[in-house]
């Protein structure tokens, strides 16, 4: 009996020791306490450049340099062939040549152009669309984002340096509007790295894997998200991206979230606070069940780099069943996955995207990005408050009456979810 019980302890004492590393691997020690102390680069702390953190990290280095996120901003007399549209075709709106163009921006959904004049960089008025290739206009008008009544009605006076580019740089200098680097470098989500380069210590830098869930995020969420400065103007302009901040501080101190009135749809949001265009990926999330479980940005992206979309750590069908499987405590509690999702496994329907992220966020023209508040959107929230939702998205020639009666007849959707 002595050696039964023996063991029975021991067999206990595994089990606890095994659950506490796997809760500890889950999420950061500190994920309960978003106000802990965020370690950061000492005071003298400079930034260097992604090019010295190649040095020590090369594979990681050399995997970023392939991103869009390294490629954000490009200079086409350096790299002429990022340039996607065939400058020699005649088109109404292309009222420039390549010869104007000091940069280019995008290479995904849409690509947009930009002169130089004095320290400025300024929009030329056309746009290339990826998906339909063709030209559009490109002017951000009246009634969109909150910046616009403090700016001229014309392009030319409106400079990327307070609009665009404190987040496609690192270390941008409001005085001398010239920053440490084009795009998104490794300082921009690790901080300053000289100290680190000096005596390379894991105190002297930050890593976002390590902070708490809410800091963490922040590491994303300073650039994509709707939002402005604490304090406008700064320096005679009104700027749209978090000025002053950066890895070691909480946005916090710098940054608010643009602010949505329940009911009201706007350029913004969707009535129920979804958003309603692009890069708002944090707008978003922060919303979500994910975010309050501790759930990261970088759970799901790795922003160094990988073969899928959006530099997922896993390809989309197969991501979210790392976490969520049959059964599972965290869902979707039917027997399998065709139980849940009334689609046959495989198919476009059957994946979690399909229906928790629909393509709602107006990125150019109808060109939709993905939704990040995870949640089903039901038809009558689209009868009611015109949010649409993925099932008549999907099935464009049904109704959303038809796509209500449908779910009343699924296994396991509860009736009072479906209204």
């Amino acid at each position: 009996m002595r050696v039964r019980r023996w063991f029975v302890l021991v067999a206990a004492l595994f089990l606890f020791t095994v659950s506490v590393r796997l809760q500890s691997q889950g999420r950061p020690a500190s994920a309960a306490d978003p106000g802990s102390r965020i370690p950061a680069p000492g005071p003298q702390a400079a930034y260097v450049g992604s090019a010295r953190c190649g040095d020590c990290h090369p594979a990681l280095y050399a995997r970023w340099q392939k991103t869009r996120m390294a490629n954000v901003v490009t200079d086409p007399k350096v790299r002429p062939e990022v340039i996607i549209p065939d400058f020699s075709k005649a088109d109404p709106l292309l009222t420039f040549t390549r010869d104007d163009v000091a940069f280019v921006y995008g290479t995904k959904w849409k690509q947009r152009y930009f002169k130089k004049v004095g320290n400025d960089f300024f929009p030329l008025p056309a746009q290339w669309d990826v998906t339909h290739r063709i030209w559009r206009a490109y002017f951000v008008q009246p009634n969109t984002d909150w910046w616009v009544p403090f700016y001229p009605a014309d392009n030319n006076g409106r400079p990327t340096g307070p609009l665009c580019d404190g987040c496609h740089s690192v270390n941008y200098n409001v005085q001398t509007k010239q920053p440490t680097e084009w795009n998104v470098g490794c300082e921009r989500c690790h901080g300053p790295g000289s100290e680190h380069i000096r005596d390379p210590r894991p105190s002297n830098i930050v890593n976002p894997a390590r902070l708490d869930y809410v800091h963490a995020n922040d590491t994303c969420i300073q650039c994509h998200s709707q939002g402005m400065p604490l304090s406008n103007p700064i320096a005679g302009q009104y700027y749209d991206w978090p000025v002053g901040f950066h890895q070691g501080l909480n946005l916090r101190d710098f940054w608010k979230l643009e602010e949505h009135k329940l009911g009201d749809t706007n350029f913004m949001h969707f009535a129920d606070g979804t958003a309603h265009k692009n890069r708002m990926q944090g707008n978003d999330f922060v919303q979500s069940v994910m975010y309050t479980r501790g759930v990261t940005c970088f759970s799901c992206h790795d922003v160094h780099g990988t073969g899928n979309n959006a530099d997922l750590v896993r390809p989309a069908k197969d991501l979210c069943l790392t976490c969520h499987g049959p059964n599972s405590p965290n869902g979707p509690h039917a027997a399998s996955i065709e139980a849940h999702t009334h689609h046959e496994r495989g198919s476009r329907g059957s994946e979690c995207v399909a229906c928790h992220m629909p393509q709602i966020a107006q990125t150019v023209a109808d060109v939709n990005v993905r939704s990040h508040t995870f949640k089903f959107i039901t038809p009558s929230m689209t009868d009611e408050y015109k949010v649409p939702n993925p099932c008549t998205s999907c099935h464009a020639d049904q109704t959303t009456a038809w796509a209500r009666e449908t779910l009343k007849t699924w296994a396991g959707v509860s009736p009072w979810r479906v209204n």
